[in-house]
């Protein structure tokens, strides 16, 4: 298997108060949305979270080898189940994502000599939470929660990354309170 998909479900939504992954959008889901997303892209998709409280999503759901460990743990999670040598990573809260996008990254990673390849927001922000990780990424991202570092970005040091500028913003929205949230609809509804 060249590649596969995942979608981090899960996180705590603390400032959006509800669970980000079950918020309806578009009749469904948002977790089941941009799961559908990566599936088109990569021709698989996985969740990453506590299967009792998404296995009615109609996805295979994995859970956290050590909960609490944040999105790093989520991506830990992927690279040890995955038999894949390039794994799509994908937060649930990022509707704006399209296929066409998510296989343009997966194309250009497996045409490349990096461990990573993360797509930069307009602002020059990485977006380690839609990227493409490739499988050998795992021992790095173990050695950094073994040391007690839970920041995303700690878990790549050391690696050989890719950074794609990215010009549409939009893709990245994230929504993490209930105003980005009703921003979004009022938006792209």
């Amino acid at each position: 298997m060249r590649h596969a998909g995942f979608v981090l479900v899960g996180g705590n939504s603390t400032r959006m108060g509800r669970d980000k992954a079950l918020l309806d959008y578009r009749g469904r889901p948002l977790a089941a949305h941009v799961a559908e997303t990566v599936r088109e892209a990569a021709g698989s998709v996985r969740l990453i979270g506590p299967p009792e409280r998404y296995a009615g999503l109609g996805y295979e759901v994995i859970p956290d080898i050590e909960p609490g460990c944040g999105p790093l743990g989520g991506i830990r999670t992927a690279l040890t189940v995955s038999a894949a040598e390039w794994n799509l990573v994908v937060a649930c809260d990022m509707p704006s994502l399209s296929s066409e996008f998510l296989r343009g990254l997966l194309v250009e990673a497996e045409q490349s000599e990096a461990d990573a390849l993360m797509p930069s927001s307009p602002a020059g922000l990485a977006e380690p939470l839609c990227a493409v990780y490739r499988r050998n990424c795992l021992s790095a991202v173990e050695a950094a929660l073994r040391d007690g570092r839970r920041k995303t970005s700690d878990g790549f040091q050391g690696m050989r990354l890719i950074r794609r500028d990215t010009p549409v913003a939009t893709w990245f929205e994230n929504m993490n309170t209930p105003e980005e949230w009703d921003g979004h609809l009022k938006t792209h509804g």
